[in-house]
């Protein structure tokens, strides 16, 4: 990792750099030795619509700013 991508920990948002997902985001929730598990990160939604999302494995090895990676966002505000 580099000095402005942090290693991937428990709390921090990404965002997927292929242009395909449209700039989805996601929230680790808890990662392991070689996977993170993650949700959808969708903060304007209103607490009566929100439901747990499912929950998605991802290589560590992907948490870097490539083209078929993900970019480091910053801390998940608690605004879920």
């Amino acid at each position: 990792m580099t000095d402005t991508t942090p290693a991937p920990a428990v709390g921090q948002i990404w965002q997927d750099n292929d242009p395909r997902g449209h700039g989805r985001r996601i929230r680790i929730v808890e990662v392991g030795d070689t996977h993170a598990v993650v949700v959808l990160h969708q903060p304007r939604l209103p607490v009566s619509s929100a439901k747990p999302g499912r929950r998605t494995r991802i290589r560590l090895d992907r948490f870097r700013p490539t083209s078929t990676g993900y970019r480091y966002v910053g801390q998940d505000g608690g605004d879920q």
